[in-house]
């Protein structure tokens, strides 16, 4: 069984590398994701949100920085900035929930400015 910290080392270095079908493995079929702009559930939904951030966050110019991390059971929790050719993300905070090896709950929100 994967733990919680194995699990978060792999979604962020799937986001690294904007590995769709990777970062998707890392959630539960019905996980849900809470945004700002919204509830995201199941992987249908979840994917919407990659394909969006992805483009954004490949290119040349893009900076993402990890802050903060802190794991505690099944909760894993990340501070970090970044800034891409379109968003300057001064705050960022996500929160996992990871049960049995998956992802089956996020939080996500982000204080953003555009460029």
């Amino acid at each position: 069984m994967s733990t919680t910290e194995s699990v978060l080392d792999h979604h962020l270095a799937m986001f690294g590398e904007r590995d769709l079908d990777g970062i998707l493995s890392d959630y539960a079929e019905d996980a849900v994701l809470v945004t700002q702009d919204g509830v995201l559930r199941g992987h249908d939904e979840i994917r919407g949100l990659y394909e969006e951030l992805f483009p954004e966050f490949a290119a040349d110019e893009a900076m993402f920085s990890l802050d903060h991390q802190t794991v505690e059971g099944e909760y894993a929790y990340i501070v970090w900035h970044a800034e891409t050719p379109e968003t300057v993300y001064e705050f960022a905070s996500d929160t996992f929930v990871v049960r049995d090896g998956e992802i089956v709950a996020q939080t996500l929100a982000a204080d953003t400015a555009a460029k």
